[in-house]
């Protein structure tokens, strides 16, 4: 799917991703953005990197407005939130960690 069909030939989802990216860019300076087509729902998607534990954080930051966009104005535009890879694998070896430490219990049951 061609992303710019989405973002390159409409100012209104220009505008409105550069809107979103703004709402982030002001609490979480050095996130990190690139665009892309999407068809699940059909729309251009705004996805950004943070190095946060939560991306609940981020959401908090952009939901609103994303949905007045969607809702009132129509326009197909979408923010995924993303970890950087090194925070997950962090994630994930303290979370085995944990397991390892759990030993025995439930979580280790079929």
């Amino acid at each position: 799917m061609n992303a710019e069909r989405f973002y390159g030939s409409d100012p209104r989802i220009q505008q409105a991703l550069a809107e979103l990216k703004g709402l982030i860019s002001e609490r979480y300076p050095a996130a990190r953005f690139w665009v892309t087509a999407g068809d699940d729902p059909e729309g251009a998607y705004l996805k950004t990197m943070v190095d946060v534990e939560d991306t609940e954080e981020i959401v908090d930051v952009f939901i609103e407005r994303m949905l007045t966009l969607q809702i009132e104005e129509g326009l197909p535009v979408y923010v995924v939130p993303i970890r950087p890879s090194e925070r997950v694998a962090q994630l994930l070896h303290d979370q085995a960690i944990s397991c390892m430490r759990f030993k025995g219990g439930a979580a280790f049951a079929p």
